[in-house]
């Protein structure tokens, strides 16, 4: 039988995977009620954000969380507010902070998988966070490459607050793409101070409320932060930012991949950056 720490390598490629059957066993839906409400099975008390293990992990040894948004089923990361976004940003970097001071911890990933196109079982606002004992290779590639945020996206710019741009980039393999960073570098959420998790509360609630109105429903999106490596290195390139794509093309039409596309690594991308830049940029809430 399979074990949750069956990490393979292709042998050809190199591509890591993680084998695990035991996520087969967990449900798709809940059976009674929503578990992240006040009163459910992981939040048997009200509260304002909350994180747990959780009981399906993708990885062994309690390197797998939920983080709660909100106590509000039907809340979105836009209608949390500043000051509610805020109190995510904190639990993100507490936890960053707390799984990579782990001696087996060496990248800890951030992420959010919002609505049921994207494999959301759950509708309550929430994300996850894994905790590596390895960089992953997509990382470890945006950082030998010296990634950082293009210093004028001129008609691809959508929004900035502060020291914080959100862009939409220049060659995305999704249709709907959007990458947020600050002006200045910084390499992960603990050494954001007030004002720049306030500036980045600012525009990820501004954001994710344009691409809630871009086509007048809640957009499918996945989410995910990059941020310095928790291995014990250096790392001076490590530039903080997050990357949230749709796998849209239009309102409820989604973006296949293609067999070529995955034979090749080449991608097709229907949707003009410039012009899903000019719409976003319409729909300030202003």
């Amino acid at each position: 039988m399979t074990e949750p720490s069956d990490l393979r390598i292709d042998p050809h490629l190199g591509t890591l995977v993680h084998v695990v059957g035991t996520r087969q066993a967990r449900p798709n839906l809940p059976d009674t009620g929503c578990p992240f409400c006040p009163g459910g099975r992981e939040a048997p008390e009200p509260y304002d954000v909350r994180w747990f293990p959780n009981r399906w992990p993708a990885m062994p040894g309690e390197r797998c969380e939920v983080v709660l948004y909100t106590q509000q089923h039907d809340a979105t990361f836009a209608s949390l507010g500043v000051a509610g976004a805020r109190r995510v940003i904190d639990l993100w970097a507490s936890r960053t902070e707390a799984l990579g001071a782990r001696s087996d911890v060496d990248s800890v990933l951030v992420f959010e998988n919002r609505g049921p196109e994207v494999g959301a079982t759950i509708a309550h606002p929430h994300g996850q966070i894994y905790a590596y004992d390895h960089i992953p290779d997509r990382p470890r590639r945006l950082l030998e490459a010296h990634w950082s945020p293009d210093p004028d996206p001129a008609d691809r710019l959508v929004a900035e607050h502060g020291n914080w741009l959100a862009s939409v980039p220049y060659a995305s393999t999704f249709p709907l793409a959007l990458s947020i960073a600050p002006r200045r570098q910084v390499p992960d959420l603990m050494a954001l101070d007030d004002g720049a998790r306030d500036e980045l509360a600012t525009i990820l609630t501004d954001v994710l409320g344009r691409l809630d109105r871009l086509y007048d429903r809640p957009l499918p999106y996945m989410l995910w932060l990059n941020q310095r490596p928790t291995d014990g290195g250096d790392w001076p390139q490590s530039w903080l930012n997050i990357e949230l794509v749709s796998p849209w093309r239009s309102a409820g039409v989604p973006r296949y991949i293609a067999a070529a596309e995955v034979a090749c690594g080449e991608y097709f991308n229907p949707v003009i950056p410039e012009v899903l830049a000019e719409q976003l940029r319409a729909l300030s809430s202003h």
